[in-house]
């Protein structure tokens, strides 16, 4: 009976919605069938409407809001749009290669039999949170014209934060995404749950760290 099972298991290939509904089972397909050539496709594409109704959402105030001299704020704000949506398509492939890189690193000192394939298809499939995430925040703050800094679903849009912060980090879909990480690496990279949770949680740490290098470097008094 367990070997029929490991068998289906086998022939079937991990669906991007099951990450919604039975994680632990999408991870233990990947094990198996490790896919992501369309998964990714389909990834960028909802990353490129996410950032799509970003950049929809700014308008040459948040710009000024940075420094930016207002008789220079419409052309950058052009700009700013139209490498948001590029950036769109490109941002998550990005992301998904660099966590699988170092994650392939740590497996190699874990002595773990991961493959570069089956992290790479782990992580691809758990990117569909942060996509889910990216497009219902951004389409609720172009609908109501708030900050697209701020995701309703962070601390800082629960508290009605005005600047971007540790608060806006603490989001749903962020932390939503570390628990999938976390299963993900013990499921499909077959971590212990111990170092599963701690490189989740150092990911999402790191994560903070860049996002608030980022305000102050915005915040940072212009010479």
């Amino acid at each position: 009976m367990e070997i029929e099972t490991n068998l289906d298991t086998k022939k079937q290939s991990p669906k991007l919605l099951g990450m919604f509904t039975s994680p632990s089972e999408q991870f233990e397909r990947i094990k198996q069938n490790p896919k992501f050539w369309v998964p990714l496709i389909i990834i960028s594409i909802l990353y490129a409407i996410g950032m799509t109704l970003m950049a929809l959402s700014m308008d040459a105030e948040t710009l000024i809001g940075t420094g930016i001299p207002e008789d220079q704020a419409e052309i950058i704000l052009v700009v700013t749009k139209v490498t948001m949506m590029v950036m769109g398509i490109f941002s998550p492939i990005i992301g998904i290669l660099i966590s699988s890189a170092i994650q392939l690193v740590i497996a190699k000192i874990a002595n773990s039999p991961v493959s570069f394939k089956q992290l790479f298809s782990m992580n691809t499939y758990i990117m569909i949170i942060g996509a889910i995430g990216l497009i219902l925040n951004m389409a609720v703050s172009y609908a109501i014209g708030g900050s697209p800094k701020i995701y309703i679903t962070s601390l800082a849009g629960f508290l009605n934060q005005e600047k971007a912060g540790v608060l806006s980090s603490v989001e749903v879909f962020a932390l939503w995404g570390v628990v999938l990480t976390a299963i993900g690496l013990n499921k499909t990279a077959q971590f212990s749950k111990g170092l599963a949770w701690t490189i989740a949680i150092a990911f999402f740490l790191i994560s903070i760290g860049f996002g608030l290098l980022g305000t102050l470097i915005q915040g940072a008094p212009k010479l």
